[in-house]
């Protein structure tokens, strides 16, 4: 069976007309052949696509041709099977909305993986910062990394004012999955008095694909099928299963329709009780599935 290869990329860059480019987008990814998601705005592009070797290879050419996104990074990873349904491309007002306008010019200092990694090696006094979403975290972050309770990433501007306050005079490194979130959230937090706020360049995914088995604990959270992408070469579970608490980084979405909340949730439980985050859930659905049944 071939591979399927799996790139993440973003790029903020002024595209004047967003419709044009999507329609013209879409088209070209389908004549590739390739399956995936993209956000496409004024201020620029967000997205990733699965295909074979050869189908993001020749992506990844055709993306490059143009002048906006020449040089554009992009996290490459490798499955046995698609993490995408179908190809879609979608005109948003953003590309990533954080809830608060910042000037991009402003985003903290990218640090390469090697540096941040000396840097954790041998600044005691820096304060790692964890951008991503609470359910994000849960299953894989750097050690002794500052985590927020925040749920979706628009909730990062009054979240991170408050936890990080008290180290506003501390060198902060932030990083997320692929480092699009950063690059607003450390302007953020330059805009509103931090003094020395770096990032890690290209996120999680890149600095795990340079040192994998270093100082990152559990699996990385990503947004497509796959729901979690292994950093190390063998790790060991944060998480417990939310059925039957045996340690497990097994991510779903609940099945019951009015839940739809991720879940920890083991192979067994997943298939004992229908794919759902709880008894209660399962009992709740499958009441439903009767009474549908018989009305």
């Amino acid at each position: 069976m071939e591979s399927i290869h799996i790139l993440l990329y973003y790029r903020y860059v002024q595209i004047e007309d967003p419709m044009r480019f999507c329609k013209e987008h879409l088209a070209l990814c389908n004549h590739l052949g390739l399956r995936g998601r993209i956000l496409v705005a004024k201020e620029g592009m967000n997205g990733s696509v699965s295909g074979t070797k050869e189908q993001v290879a020749a992506y990844k050419q055709a993306v490059h041709a143009d002048a906006r996104f020449a040089g554009m990074p992009f996290k490459e990873d490798i499955g046995v099977s698609h993490p995408f349904k179908k190809m879609v491309v979608k005109v948003k007002p953003v590309i990533l909305n954080m809830g608060a306008d910042v000037t991009l010019e402003n985003t903290g200092t990218h640090l390469k993986p090697d540096e941040f990694l000396h840097l954790y090696e041998t600044d005691k006094d820096m304060v790692v910062v964890d951008a991503r979403n609470d359910y994000e975290w849960r299953v894989g972050k750097f050690k002794n990394a500052v985590t927020l309770p925040i749920k979706t990433f628009r909730d990062f501007p009054k979240v991170a004012l408050q936890e990080l306050a008290p180290y506003k005079n501390k060198k902060i490194v932030m990083y997320c999955t692929g480092g699009i979130r950063c690059e607003k959230a450390s302007a953020y937090l330059k805009e509103n008095g931090f003094q020395d706020v770096s990032q890690i360049d290209g996120g999680i995914l890149t600095f795990g694909k340079q040192y994998p088995d270093t100082i990152w604990e559990g699996t990385c959270f990503v947004f497509d099928r796959r729901m979690v992408s292994n950093i190390n070469t063998e790790h060991t579970p944060l998480t417990v299963c939310e059925i039957c608490t045996r340690p497990c980084d097994l991510y779903r979405n609940c099945s019951h329709s009015t839940c739809d909340a991720y879940c920890v949730v083991c192979i067994d439980c997943e298939q004992s009780h229908g794919g759902c985050c709880s008894k209660a859930c399962f009992v709740e659905m499958q009441t439903k599935a009767m009474r549908n049944s018989i009305f």
